[in-house]
């Protein structure tokens, strides 16, 4: 494996959505996010890393070392197991005690297997307590990369769009009709923002996420929705990365003083916006320490 980064990251990320549901809520309809008390949109961390994993999926496909530890239809002991026979242990509960009473590294041997096979361990780390029923624990893997919840720029408007379709449920409603009534839920336009962390010292101490790994998580945050279009969530674009790399491992400046040097404001002349163009992004360099380099990636 490559060496660990070895500077700290910070960045922002400014995606924007037409038309379409960004991120449902099962509790309330699968109508997209809010915050209650702000009206702001919400869109998870895990509805992010999820389009981020099923990028690097898509483009690695399966490749040594990049393969995808949390995916749909592959239940978690079955990539567990593979650190076993790697390290030719028995996967039953009477091997695996007897294994670990022989070597008390095996739960680190089995972490380090696991974090150079899985990308996303290597990225975002991963809870592996659930290690063949229980029988051996290596533990929680705290992950480098981090990402706050997103939030839209401004209050949204969720909207529920009645749609006709064709597609009769049962037997008996077709001999009745020819058509039936749904329901769509849309944000008419949404402009969101995330924050996320890269930490060079975790990276080094427990994953090792590399120079190579963190050049394929930006190329995955720029294009996460370029390959998952669907109607639900209409047209969704990223419009900004913004990455502030510092000069050391643990960083010069507190994250919040890098972000705040982010401003996203409506121009004045627009009063309900509808795309990208209503909207300004202007950095204030000035406030950004010298030993900081900031990038504009899209």
């Amino acid at each position: 494996m490559s060496e660990a980064i070895k500077n700290r990251y910070d960045f922002i990320v400014l995606f924007d959505v037409e038309n379409g549901n960004p991120n449902g809520d099962p509790d309330a309809g699968n109508i997209p996010r809010v915050d209650p008390e702000t009206g702001l949109g919400l869109v998870t961390d895990v509805c992010l890393k999820r389009k981020i994993r099923n990028y690097v999926e898509m483009v690695k496909e399966e490749q040594p070392g990049y393969r995808i530890y949390i995916k749909e239809n592959v239940p978690l002991n079955r990539s567990d197991k593979e650190a076993c026979d790697y390290l030719e242990v028995g996967n039953d509960k009477g091997s695996l005690k007897k294994a670990k009473k022989d070597d008390p590294d095996l739960d680190r041997k089995i972490r380090d297997f696991m974090c150079q096979n899985f990308y996303d361990i290597r990225t975002f780390g991963a809870v592996m307590t659930t290690f063949v029923k229980g029988a051996l624990n290596c533990g929680q893997v705290r992950g480098p990369v981090q990402l706050g919840f997103a939030r839209s720029v401004e209050p949204i408007t969720p909207q529920e769009i009645t749609i006709t379709r064709v597609a009769i449920t049962t037997e008996d409603d077709a001999e009745n009709k020819g058509t039936e009534m749904g329901r769509k839920s849309i944000v008419p336009y949404g402009l969101y923002r995330v924050e996320g962390f890269v930490s060079a010292n975790l990276a080094r101490k427990t994953t090792g996420f590399s120079e190579e790994d963190l050049a394929l998580l930006w190329q995955a945050v720029i294009n996460m929705f370029e390959n998952d279009h669907s109607a639900a969530r209409g047209a969704m674009a990223v419009r900004e990365l913004i990455v502030f790399r510092h000069s050391t491992e643990f960083g010069e400046c507190p994250a919040y003083k890098l972000f705040d040097t982010v401003k996203v404001t409506r121009k004045e002349d627009i009063s309900v916006p509808r795309s990208y163009r209503d909207y300004t992004v202007a950095i204030d360099e000035d406030a950004i320490p010298e030993s900081i380099t900031m990038t504009r990636m899209v």
